[in-house]
């Protein structure tokens, strides 16, 4: 049997975000992955690349099932996936096949051939595949008795961390979006609606081809908040490179039409996310070149300038 290896890039982020417990986790990953294979009877192909968070690797049930292994740190954000899977049963997202959540650790259907809509030749068809045909049918009433986080939480305490953030790394950039962000965080904390099952990292990467539907979601960060939540990595992920206010203008108004929303509510998501995003990745240690672009998309974002649909 080859010798077990774990992508560079997941070391990487679970040692920056994860520190000690990255550390340990790692240490113990190959044991706990050894553990669910026999557990499950699985046959294991080399792990996938392109991720930075999970171990992912292909595998095969006993009965030739064609399946993906993916075993994760449990943190605040891990811990709720295989609920938010269960909740959704395969409409709209992968089928969960089996898990074991005290180890982080999913059994998951394979989906052929895998492309992400991120690769689809049109990105406005691509825009309304994600918005029309998968996050209306992912936004889940919850029950009344959940094991989903509050997104009211969530940015209730990004409130106090933020300018704590700030502080820590030495005011790396203005103030003034520091001071937005607060403002925000309090206001985005009374919801716009009631709650549904809300996911902090849809993104076109997370929908892959599959045949059993043409697309479906992948890798749910879930829990409890408006719609607008999940429109905030979103729109970031769908930003060009070179950013300018009409980019952002026309995609707040495209995601607010076609998910009826309102626009300043999408606008308010993606700069908080930005703000939020760029102090993360300075607490962790990342190259100020990788944080300039969040730092864009949040002063593209900031302007006060009010943000309509298009007609």
């Amino acid at each position: 049997m080859s010798a077990f290896t774990i992508p560079a890039e997941v070391v990487r982020m679970n040692l920056d975000a994860g520190g000690e417990a990255g550390r340990t986790w790692l240490e113990a990953l190959p044991g706990m992955v050894a553990e669910l294979r026999e557990r499950w009877s699985l046959r294991l192909g080399p792990p996938l690349e392109g991720g930075c968070v999970a171990y992912v690797a292909p595998a095969a049930a006993a009965d030739g099932t064609a399946a993906v292994l993916k075993v994760s740190l449990v943190d605040d954000q891990t811990r709720n996936e295989p609920d938010a899977l269960a909740l959704w049963g395969g409409d709209g997202a992968v089928r969960l096949l089996d898990a074991d959540p005290a180890m982080g650790a999913l059994l998951l259907e394979r989906l052929v051939p895998g492309t992400p809509l991120s690769d689809h030749p049109d990105r406005n068809e691509a825009n309304s595949l994600a918005c029309g045909l998968l996050l209306r049918r992912l936004w889940r009433p919850l029950p009344e008795r959940h094991p989903f986080p509050l997104v009211r939480d969530l940015v209730l305490g990004w409130a106090e961390e933020l300018p704590a953030e700030f502080e820590r790394c030495g005011q790396p950039f203005e103030l003034a979006l520091v001071e937005e962000a607060v403002a925000l965080c309090r206001d985005l904390a009374d919801p716009a609606e009631p709650a549904v099952l809300a996911n902090r990292d849809f993104h076109l990467r997370n929908v892959l081809a599959a045949q059993r539907e043409p697309w479906l979601a992948i890798d749910p960060k879930p829990l409890a908040g408006e719609r607008a939540f999940d429109t905030g990595h979103l729109l970031r992920t769908l930003l060009p490179d070179r950013l300018g206010p009409a980019d952002a203008h026309r995609l707040v108004g495209l995601l607010a039409a076609e998910l009826d929303l309102e626009p300043e509510r999408v606008r308010a998501w993606a700069f908080l996310r930005s703000v939020d995003d760029a102090l993360w990745m300075l607490t962790v240690g990342r190259d100020r070149a990788g944080i300039e672009w969040d730092l864009d998309c949040a002063r593209t974002l900031a302007s006060r300038a009010p943000f309509s649909c298009p007609t």
